[in-house]
């Protein structure tokens, strides 16, 4: 896997890993989620890449604060930053191509701002994959719980571990992680939920900055990117959510559905947040849809005898 890395606009350097040829005829880009890296999508990209081997350029990174990636001060923990970022990620190491891209949760709002902040990529995206995300209103979700307390709970959260990240060391977290599986177990896996992906998920939260977690959340309370919406009408669109997903849950969803002309939204029933782990085959498959689609629309076909896709005659 060769490892890359962008340096972006406010000098930190963002790690990239890019896999397929440099003459790949459509370019895939997975954005992840708030306080993870770009092993949220281990499980597409393992499947991606046992079905097109190299004849797509797949790229995923981890956005700034995150995994390998630069630490970011607070103020630069914003979906704008991460939305030029995305370009940036693009501009360097992608194909002239087309583009699908797939974003869950933060990476998903990270899309929604694509129109505002890079709107010379638009006319590229020839597929878009909303993983359990929202354009908007995040303020008024409440966990779950009543009105009264899930509000609350919902902003002291994020404010909790980052406290924990400063006050004790990373090895002691890792030795006592209650307060992080507590919140991995509760509020963002549905049923079921596995032991290793709830591990992975608990050491994504142990690694992730305290400025990543605050600043991040704080900008999130603010996203409001409903009008962004409609730059992707008519471009192949799959709008996914779980029925249990208390942080976006499924209304958030429709309504980025509703704002796309052609846009399907389709529900997991019982699962949480974490889609990518929980319902692996439901999100490849439709990863899978948008970019047989783009292959297609770029004048590809299978050659049968290798499996490669190749230029059409």
């Amino acid at each position: 896997m060769p490892q890359r890395e962008v340096i972006t606009e406010d000098r930190l350097r963002i790690h990239v890993t890019v896999r397929g040829r440099d003459d790949a005829p459509v370019n895939v880009l997975l954005s992840h989620c708030w306080t993870a890296e770009e092993s949220d999508w281990h499980y597409q990209v393992t499947d991606l890449l046992d079905r097109y081997g190299p004849d797509i350029r797949l790229i995923t990174w981890d956005h700034r604060g995150h995994g390998r990636s630069d630490r970011a001060p607070e103020p630069a923990c914003t979906i704008p930053h991460l939305a030029r970022d995305l370009g940036l990620v693009v501009d360097t190491w992608a194909t002239d191509g087309p583009l699908v891209l797939a974003g869950h949760s933060v990476g998903g709002m990270t899309l929604t701002a694509i129109p505002e902040e890079r709107p010379d990529l638009v006319p590229r995206i020839a597929g878009a994959l909303f993983v359990s995300t929202s354009c908007g209103d995040l303020s008024k979700v409440t966990l779950g719980l009543p009105a009264a307390t899930g509000p609350v709970l919902r902003d002291r959260l994020p404010f909790l571990l980052a406290n924990r990240s400063r006050i004790l060391s990373r090895s002691r977290r890792e030795r006592f992680p209650v307060i992080e599986r507590q919140i991995a177990k509760r509020f963002l896996f549905g049923r079921p939920a596995r032991p290793r992906d709830v591990g992975l998920v608990v050491d994504q939260l142990i690694h992730a900055w305290p400025e990543t977690m605050s600043g991040f959340f704080r900008d999130m309370m603010a996203h409001d990117r409903v009008g962004n919406l409609s730059a992707f009408d008519d471009v192949p669109t799959t709008v996914l959510v779980g029925s249990r997903d208390l942080l976006t849950p499924p209304e958030h969803a429709a309504k980025i559905a509703e704002g796309i002309r052609g846009a399907r939204l389709l529900v997991a029933p019982d699962a949480g947040h974490y889609l990518p782990f929980e319902r692996r085959e439901l999100v490849t498959d439709e990863l899978v849809a948008l970019v047989d689609r783009a292959l297609a629309d770029a004048g590809t076909e299978q050659d049968p005898r290798t499996g490669r896709h190749r230029a059409e005659a």
